[in-house]
């Protein structure tokens, strides 16, 4: 008889038990993960002011005189073309800022025998934009040239490890799992059905204590609050860090998610390259930015948008594109302007437009989410917010850990010890929760 009265409840229990087991092992394992990209993170929200602080020399110029205006960025890029032969500049920036620095990144000329690129010693150059002078370079995250490197090295830490693009899909399924562990941890505070024996109270109110932090209680029942509460208060954020981590290091999954659900736009990246022919284009870099200018400003009269100013001009030498990039009416993200077109490098026929928002439900959501993971909006508060936040992921993963540690520790006790409960415990179970931390 009492063995046909248990048995619904342990079927109840089970998918409970497994989830808490699932929550507890993905924890384990991506806990250093994140508490290395959560403190990385933290910094990197304030990238640009760091980068200034710690390497001023690069990124710090001043004008001649107070009239001075900077030079013509495409006549930037051909002083560097012929002060760097070995290389190629396949990318200018076309905003530059006053008294700032102008950055160019380098790529290796690639060797007409064997078609693999040059290796350089340095790939991103730092050039006065009112003289024209280099002002400083780097191989950029290659930390043991020192501190000028410091900020890119984080950088490399924060999404790939330091370990190029094995640690790119390392962090990418820590993500992944990550992202499905945030649903999993928010279902495992919702209350577990109430016993019969038990006053009747409502569902909301069976759920409240797993808001609350009782800093009256023990060393661990605070210790499980915080990371309880703490991953409930911020779960929307959470959980947009998650994702677009995913959108970052692993399209492969990502993309086919979202676009199951949700429209998008085609891309162009997404076509496979060809090979690399040795010829130039026969559209200049300022024919290509004339270009670039009059298609862009006809896309603006066809879609609706205004363009607030350009920012960025690159050639793709595999797909023999040019890309234009400009800020407009449609994009949020304050860092970088996300309009952009390609169009054909050698007869200036548009290929493809590319809106960050508006135009496909798809890359809206994904425009807001990473804009939202760098910090990219509303200023130096949303800066501090996501400072915060990570700092909150490195303290959940490790409060994670910990909890673990003293729920093991427990269950290894003599069963004497474990029967008496502590004035903690008491003080818990009074507040509608028992000594493991589960709603009663």
């Amino acid at each position: 008889m009492n063995d046909h009265i248990r048995q619904p409840a342990r079927a109840r229990a089970r998918p409970r038990e497994l989830l808490t087991l699932a929550h507890r092992w993905v924890g384990l394992v991506i806990a250093g993960f994140l508490v290395l990209a959560g403190v990385t993170g933290s910094l990197l929200a304030w990238l640009d002011e760091l980068e200034v602080i710690v390497n001023p020399a690069l990124h710090l110029v001043r004008p001649p005189h107070p009239q001075a205006r900077p030079l013509d960025p495409l006549l930037l890029r051909e002083m560097v073309a012929r002060r760097y032969p070995e290389a190629a500049t396949r990318a200018v920036w076309l905003a530059p800022r006053p008294g700032r620095s102008h950055v160019f990144f380098l790529a290796g000329a690639r060797d007409p025998a064997t078609g693999q690129a040059r290796e350089l010693a340095n790939d991103q150059v730092f050039v006065d934009p009112y003289t024209g002078d280099v002002v400083g370079e780097r191989r950029w995250g290659d930390i043991s040239q020192g501190l000028k490197n410091l900020m890119p090295f984080i950088y490399r830490l924060h999404y790939s490890l330091a370990l190029g693009r094995v640690g790119e899909y390392v962090l990418g399924i820590v993500a992944l799992l990550w992202t499905l562990d945030c649903f999993v941890g928010a279902w495992l505070t919702l209350p577990p059905p109430r016993p019969r024996t038990m006053p009747r109270s409502s569902w909301l109110a069976r759920w409240l204590p797993s808001w609350r932090l009782r800093w009256r209680a023990g060393g661990y029942r605070r210790l499980f609050d915080t990371h309880r509460a703490g991953g409930l208060w911020p779960w929307a954020m959470l959980f947009v860090l998650a994702w677009s981590s995913v959108a970052f290091n692993l399209a492969q999954v990502y993309h086919p998610v979202m676009r199951s659900l949700f429209d998008s736009q085609p891309d162009v990246y997404e076509q496979p390259a060809g090979p690399i022919r040795s010829e130039p284009p026969a559209l200049g870099w300022a024919q290509a930015r004339e270009s670039g200018r009059r298609l862009m400003a006809d896309q603006a009269r066809r879609h609706g948008f205004t363009i607030d100013g350009e920012e960025w001009l690159s050639y793709d030498a595999a797909r023999r594109l040019y890309r234009y990039d400009v800020r407009s009416s449609r994009d949020i993200n304050a860092h970088i302007a996300n309009t952009r077109l390609h169009f054909d490098a050698d007869s200036g026929q548009l290929r493809a437009l590319w809106l960050p928002t508006g135009a496909a439900s798809a890359d809206t959501i994904r425009t807001w989410l990473t804009t939202l993971h760098m910090a990219a909006l509303w200023g130096w508060p949303m800066k501090l917010f996501v400072c915060l936040m990570g700092l909150l992921v490195s303290w959940l993963s490790v409060t994670g850990v910990v909890v673990w540690a003293r729920k093991r520790a427990g269950r290894r006790q003599p069963a004497a010890q474990r029967a008496a409960p502590r004035v903690e415990d008491r003080l818990a179970c009074a507040d509608g929760v028992d000594a493991r931390g589960r709603n009663l």
